[in-house]
């Protein structure tokens, strides 16, 4: 296990246990925990050794989003928009990651923290895991991709839903909604998030990085524009040995062996 100021992680064959370590502060996001969660997700990207990420919080909460201290302050509305599109950043690096990152939602998400876990590949939530939509209690909206991103995900009806009916969400009405993948007893959250990994990892990892990508683009493109990006990917994806290998195993009946290659 590794430590720093705001994170603890483990690396387990080949998955990175990542575990946002704030619990006095609910694991909001301050500038020192966001940009090491920034820079970790840019290693991750470079590091053979890890092929999947499972994101927690310590404590009773995933994340309370923003440290409120930082809106504490008289900002310059421009200074403010640069400083609001480093956060973006971060939690559009984990859609842009061409490996699999699961959510492990142990309790509280809201603001900024939600949209972490709304930007991971599937979402495991504790039965102890509450959505909290308050933004508009401090003046505020959801922003980071908390409108555009939930309407692509559950669709427009059920976002309005959500964001202007003001109920906060326990983890069986989530599930409901579609913001996470299934709920399992908080006991078993992290040996769920492993187990899901553990499918993923099945399949060939470029093709997996690919597919990731592709979905994400199909989000907010045209038909025609969709089908060219999957014709380039597919072109780039038959010449590799993954793919040779993959062909090989169907044919001979056995289990494929992939290197990424």
């Amino acid at each position: 296990m590794t430590e720093s100021l705001g994170l603890r992680t483990t690396l387990e064959d080949g998955t990175l246990f990542v575990e946002m370590n704030r619990p006095e502060k609910r694991n909001a996001l301050d500038e020192a925990l966001q940009g090491e969660l920034l820079q970790l997700f840019a290693d991750v990207a470079a590091d053979p050794e890890v092929r999947g990420v499972v994101l927690t919080g310590s404590g009773e909460a995933f994340s309370a989003g923003g440290d409120l201290s930082r809106f504490e302050r008289d900002w310059d509305r421009v200074e403010f928009r640069a400083h609001s599109y480093e956060l973006t950043q971060l939690i559009s690096s984990i859609e842009r990651l061409e490996k699999p990152v699961v959510a492990a939602i142990n309790g509280l998400a809201t603001g900024a923290g939600t949209q972490l876990a709304l930007s991971c590949d599937l979402r495991i939530a504790s039965e102890n895991a509450r959505f909290l939509f308050r933004e508009g209690m401090i003046g505020f909206i959801p922003s980071h991709g908390g409108c555009v991103r939930l309407v692509k995900l559950v669709g427009l009806a059920r976002a309005r839903d959500i964001l202007l009916g003001g109920e906060d969400l326990d983890a069986q009405e989530a599930f409901r909604h579609g913001l996470v993948t299934r709920v399992v007893p908080n006991e078993k959250l992290l040996d769920e998030a492993r187990e899901s990994l553990r499918l993923i990892f099945k399949r060939a990892p470029q093709a997996y990085g690919l597919a990731k990508r592709l979905l994400h683009l199909s989000a907010s493109v045209d038909i025609e524009s969709g089908l060219f990006a999957e014709s380039l990917a597919q072109s780039l994806l038959v010449g590799t040995e993954d793919h040779k290998e993959g062909v090989r195993a169907a044919r001979e009946r056995r289990r494929p062996s992939f290197t990424g290659r």
